[in-house]
């Protein structure tokens, strides 16, 4: 045990360094002034040179070679050399200095991002999103992907989902979503949704009140993490006991920040949850990006967007918004699960939601597979959400400009929100199988055994298992899009009478 010992102190270094990237960039994002910038791009450069140079030491290939063969080991020391091995068989592939300026080049870019979004000009960020992309194609050819270059990128993210993974998975929901939209769209015009009062001003000061009070209801142990302000909504887990999300305000409509909180606060939980006897190894880390969308996507929409919930908070919205009208929980509930073609994702409703979600797929596979050039991205962008939505797009701020993932050079990022709602829906069935009627229990106003349900059979496994055989783990089924159809289908179908 002492050659896995020396390795895990290894591991723990390395992570020790992400998560000192992960506090410098939650910085960057919350409160470093602007003039910071070149200095922040410039360590954070170094941060990530010498966390790679670390991993691909020669000696860290050694130690994955022999453990590999160490029958001894038990599961969750397995998985850290599983997991280590698969970062270890990418990194060594990438030159150092490779590394460092792709860091540098995604923080200039963040700032870049922000600006332009502001002033919503697509034109100011191009170049640096052109850097951004020329990199990314650098970094699939050192994988050496060139013969599916998007497959390298989405495998990333979730580990071994390809592009003809997710056009069948795609497809399949778009057949069910789109004539439900359809038939909500005709709903609506006998059966129109309530609206926010024109005029009425929610403050800031109130609406970070009111949000901190459902994260808390929610379980997040704020003597263990914060919320601030950002330009995108995110959460980082920094390291065992410092986990911090962030929201964004309209004093227009609360419901914006509300719902950015819960799922926040989601992801919040998972890192909360994370077992620290394993800290600072991929055995305590989060096992995807689809597994931790699934726990942000569950409090925001299965918890969050139903009577149930609103029977609960509506007197916490009104102790905060006295003036708002004297709305009752059903009411709210339709404002909150108001079905709109909007431009804006992350507000996007659960019928729309997974579109917005297939367009940036699919404009990705263009960029990456097709070579599409970066200075149509704008009117690509425009067309096809002209043609799936039938609404056009005004001005780039609600257009490709809308999300912060291009900027952290995060492409093949996208599609785990999907599988996020997937992974959600079926964790909800098996939940009310051993909990009974889980509206019930949201009305009891003790959310705890909803969180105490997650805890051992998502949070506290990390990585020990693979992403899909984590959710028949929990759930006892494979993964399927089978549970959020029918839970989609039948929430908006009695939401809109259909």
């Amino acid at each position: 045990m002492q050659a896995y010992s020396i390795f895990i102190e290894r591991v723990k270094d390395i992570h020790r360094l992400g998560a000192l990237q992960g506090h410098m960039g939650w910085d960057q994002e919350t409160l470093m002034p602007m003039k910071g910038s070149e200095a922040r791009s410039d360590i954070l450069s170094w941060l990530a040179a010498e966390r790679h140079n670390r991993l691909i030491d020669p000696e860290m290939g050694l130690m994955l070679d022999s453990l590999e063969q160490d029958k001894t080991l038990n599961d969750d020391q397995r998985a850290n050399v599983r997991e280590m091995r698969r970062e270890y068989d990418k990194a060594v592939k990438l030159p150092s200095e490779f590394v460092a300026s792709f860091a540098k080049a995604k923080s200039e870019a963040l700032l870049s991002w922000q600006k332009a979004r502001e002033d919503s000009d697509f034109s100011a960020f191009q170049p640096q999103l052109e850097i951004l992309i020329a990199m990314t194609k650098e970094k699939i050819a050192y994988y050496g992907g060139q013969d599916n270059p998007y497959d390298m990128l989405l495998d990333e993210y979730e580990v071994g989902m390809k592009v003809s993974d997710y056009d069948p998975l795609f497809a399949g929901l778009r057949s069910r979503l789109v004539p439900l939209l359809q038939k909500i769209t005709i709903a609506q015009e006998t059966n129109p949704d309530p609206v926010l009062p024109d005029g009425l001003r929610f403050s800031i000061e109130s609406q970070t009140e009111f949000c901190i009070k459902v994260s808390k209801a929610m379980g997040f142990d704020f003597d263990g993490g914060r919320m601030d302000a950002s330009t995108h909504p995110f959460s980082a887990g920094l390291w065992p006991g410092d986990t911090r999300f962030t929201t964004r305000f309209d004093e227009l409509d609360p419901f914006s920040c509300l719902y950015a909180v819960m799922h926040e606060t989601g992801h919040a939980l998972y890192e909360q949850g994370l077992s620290k006897d394993f800290s600072l190894t991929p055995r305590g880390a989060a096992v995807s990006l689809g597994v931790h969308e699934s726990q942000s996507r569950f409090w925001e929409n299965q918890i969050g967007r139903t009577p149930a919930f609103w029977s609960i908070a509506l007197p916490w919205f009104r102790e905060h918004f006295p003036d708002a009208p004297d709305w009752d929980p059903t009411t709210l509930n339709r404002i909150a699960n108001t079905v709109s073609k909007g431009f804006i994702r992350v507000e996007a409703d659960e019928v729309t939601y997974n579109l917005h979600v297939m367009l940036r797929y699919e404009i990705e596979k263009k960029i990456f597979n097709e070579d599409l050039p970066i200075s149509q991205l704008p009117e690509t962008w425009n067309s096809m959400f002209k043609e799936w939505f039938g609404v056009k797009v005004p001005e780039d701020r609600v257009g490709c400009l809308q999300d912060i993932h291009w900027s952290m050079g995060a492409f093949g990022y996208f599609p785990t929100y999907t599988l996020g709602n997937l992974y959600a829906a079926q964790l909800l069935e098996s939940m009310a199988e051993d909990l009974g009627d889980i509206d019930e229990v949201i009305t009891s106003g003790d959310w705890s055994s909803l969180l105490q349900w997650l805890r051992p059979r998502i949070h506290e496994q990390g990585s020990k298992m693979t992403p899909s055989e984590l959710i028949e783990f929990a759930t006892g089924s494979p993964p399927s899009p089978e549970p959020f159809l029918r839970y989609v289908e039948g929430k908006y179908g009695s939401l809109y009478g259909l």
